[in-house]
């Protein structure tokens, strides 16, 4: 594609498509110019770096979580919400999460969903820095949980370019990690309920109940009303 009809939303929204197949260490101007159908120098005209283009990038997914209408829902609703789609968003790309450890991302996306959900806690009845701890707690809460499913991503990248079979690796592994827990009683317990090299995995619903005991403690932090 020429320089001069090469846009910054084709090389943003490419970027995103790369990253998601390839993840942070795919990512390079060549391997982006091909997919583009241009010189890698062409890209350069539009982003000044990797860098530049890893945050541009990350502002682009912001924009797939959904903001309720707080006229319309109450606050634990449009809470859970955002944070479900938040998690649901890093899940889909898992390179964002990793991107945190190197990466101070912006943009008008990411304002847009942070001022909105300051606005979710600010109709709880949170007020000034209460409204950006409660926020920051959620945030942190759902980052953590993704975290898991992005380094099996990565993990699995690695091994399958190192011509690796990534499942057979995550097996043998596992069934190790098994039979050091089943030293332990509890670990031993959850053993026996599952198989070997699914006890290590959350169970079924933790981040939602999670998720839910986090709100139930941000309600119960609110200042009680009277009568």
């Amino acid at each position: 594609m020429p320089r001069s009809t090469l846009t910054r939303d084709q090389i943003v929204t490419t970027a995103v498509a790369l990253l998601d197949e390839e993840g942070l260490e795919g990512l390079n101007m060549r391997a982006l110019g091909q997919r583009l159908g241009s010189a890698a120098t062409a890209v350069y005209w539009h982003v000044k770096s990797k860098e530049d283009l890893v945050t541009l990038a990350g502002d682009r997914v912001w924009d797939e979580i959904r903001l309720p209408d707080l006229g319309a829902v109450d606050w634990r609703t449009a809470a859970t919400a955002m944070a479900d789609d938040l998690y649901a968003m890093f899940t889909r790309h898992p390179w964002l999460v990793q991107a945190f450890a190197s990466h101070l991302f912006h943009g008008e996306a990411k304002a847009r969903h942070d001022d909105h959900t300051l606005a979710v806690y600010e109709a709880a009845g949170f007020s000034g820095p209460e409204a950006d701890r409660a926020a920051a707690a959620v945030f942190t809460y759902v980052l953590g949980n993704a975290s898991g499913a992005a380094a099996t991503a990565a993990l699995t990248r690695r091994i399958e370019r190192d011509g690796g079979d990534a499942e057979h690796a995550f097996g043998v592994v596992m069934k190790e990690a098994a039979e050091v827990a089943a030293g332990f009683p509890r670990l031993r317990s959850r053993i026996s309920a599952a198989a070997a090299t699914d006890y290590a995995e959350a169970p079924e619903g933790a981040f939602g109940f999670g998720l839910h005991s986090l709100i139930d403690g941000l309600a119960a932090r609110l200042p009680r009303t009277t009568d």
